[in-house]
Order: structure tokens, then sequence, then C-alpha cells
């Protein structure tokens, strides 16, 4: 299995205020969103493990 993914500044991504969140382009033509309150929480996620997808689309 091969895992594909990118670090993306939060700078690049489009914040929309209606919504309240962060939207960025996925390769896979989806959207990755995050919210506001997820991304000011400064919440710590592990780093992923190299036997699991980041994103499965």
């Amino acid at each position: 299995m091969v895992v594909f993914h990118n670090e993306v500044e939060i700078e690049d991504f489009q914040y929309e205020e209606d919504l309240e969140m962060y939207l960025y382009p996925c390769p896979c033509r989806d959207t990755f969103s995050i919210t506001k309150d997820q991304f000011m929480c400064g919440e710590k996620f592990p780093a992923p493990s190299t036997n699991k997808e980041l994103v499965k689309c």
C-alpha cells in the first residue's frame, strides 16, 4: 500500500467566513476542511503510522 500526503500551511487554505472553516482542494477533487475551532484549539495529533492511509478519497 502506498500513502501520499503533503504538509500544507494554513496560509494556503481558503477561509470561508460564513462557514468559519478553512478549505483546501484535495488532489482527488474533494475538499479538505478544518473548522476555526479545531485550528485554534492547538490540539496535537500523533504522527501517522506508515501502515495507515491519511485520507481515503
